[in-house]
């Protein structure tokens, strides 16, 4: 039971930190910079698989392209000569799906803790 306790906490941290840069990439998405610097590039978590009954870890994270994506806003304080600003490369609804899977991962390692809390408190009154 404490391998299964253990092995849902690596879950519940890497789903988290999941959820983080999803709420990050969906905080800035419409981050507007100038055509001379670098768009809001978005995070993505790096999840690798620990050796044998260790759980699941982050091993780091990726980034969205610097570059995004370039926008005709003329009236805009930031725009260029030509008009033009700088918005982040983000999908809304790609980073959507990812905020459903991680809080689902989250919310399913959460149960597993939760069930072996209870077979735990099980375990303790049957030496009654």
């Amino acid at each position: 039971m404490a391998d299964a306790i253990g092995i849902a906490s690596t879950g519940l941290t890497l789903h988290r930190k999941w959820l983080d840069a999803v709420s990050d990439n969906l905080a800035n998405a419409n981050t507007v910079t100038a055509t001379s610097g670098d768009a809001f590039r978005a995070r993505y978590v790096l999840a690798e698989a620990g050796q044998g009954n260790s759980g699941v870890y982050v091993s780091g994270a990726a980034f969205g392209d610097a570059q995004g994506r370039m926008v005709y806003e003329p009236d805009h304080p930031l725009a260029d000569a030509k008009g033009y600003v700088r918005y982040p490369d983000i999908d809304l609804a790609s980073q959507m799906g990812q905020l459903i899977m991680a809080q689902r991962g989250y919310q399913a390692n959460a149960a597993v803790v939760d069930r072996a809390k209870v077979m735990y408190e099980a375990g303790l009154q049957i030496g009654k």
